[in-house]
């Protein structure tokens, strides 16, 4: 009885993290986001001067254009610090450590976002769809891929906390930034929501970043839950008096 017990025990904790991981991508739905999401985007152009910052012996030069401030809802993001990032690498990038993918009002509101799949590039946030009303009631201005610039310890780690799904509040300025280690690299920045390819992603020098309400949706938790019960099923599964 005890082993049967067992034995479904850690059958059914396999299938709840299969299940779990599968879904702890899954956005939420708009009634479930803070209403901050329903704003556009404000920014404020500004005359400051070049803000020089070193990171990891190189020398970083930083134009702020405009103030910026954002709130949206994380549907992809890239880790631009990973190994499997060789562009930032061959491009000496170490100020620039996420992109993260969000959209905001129109979008927000409407449910259309459900029927879209979303996935980031290592400086593209892409979607795409099946249905073509979906297609056609997305607002492609109330979306952006936002390339996040900071030398901070503590916002690196905010940033490396936040999730897919999760409701951001972001605020700096959108820059462009230069460096001159081993050859001449500058990245501009979009300073407008209608434009869309190559050149079309914000670069934001970040002030503050906030995490406003994370993803309320259950599956990363169930997840870590099914781990938990899949572990303690094979200890118990050990612990029991073998049967012939």
């Amino acid at each position: 009885m005890l082993h049967t017990l067992v034995r479904w025990l850690l059958i059914g904790s396999v299938a709840l993290f299969v299940f779990s991981f599968w879904h702890r991508n899954d956005l939420p739905q708009p009634a479930q986001l803070p209403p901050q999401l329903l704003q556009a985007p404000i920014q404020t152009q500004v005359n400051l001067p070049v803000i020089n910052k070193e990171v990891e012996g190189i020398s970083y030069h930083i134009q702020p254009l405009y103030q910026y401030e954002l709130y949206g809802l994380v549907v992809s993001q890239h880790d631009a610090t990973s190994w499997q990032d060789y562009l930032h690498q061959q491009w000496n990038d170490k100020l620039n450590i996420r992109d993260i993918c969000v959209l905001w009002g129109n979008n927000a509101q409407s449910d259309v976002y459900q029927e879209i799949k979303f996935w980031s590039g290592q400086f593209t946030c892409n979607f795409s769809t099946n249905s073509t009303p979906a297609f056609q009631a997305f607002d492609q201005t109330a979306i952006s891929n936002n390339h996040l610039l900071t030398a901070s310890p503590e916002l690196i780690k905010k940033v490396a906390s936040i999730r897919i799904g999760d409701s951001i509040h972001l605020r700096g300025y959108l820059a462009s930034y230069s460096h001159n280690q081993g050859f001449a690299f500058q990245r501009g920045t979009s300073t407008t929501r209608s434009d869309t390819g190559n050149g079309a992603c914000e670069t934001i020098y970040l002030e503050d970043v906030d995490i406003i309400q994370h993803s309320p949706l259950p599956y990363r938790l169930l997840m870590w839950l099914a781990v938990v019960v899949c572990i303690v099923s094979v200890i118990a599964w050990m612990a029991l008096p073998f049967k012939l």
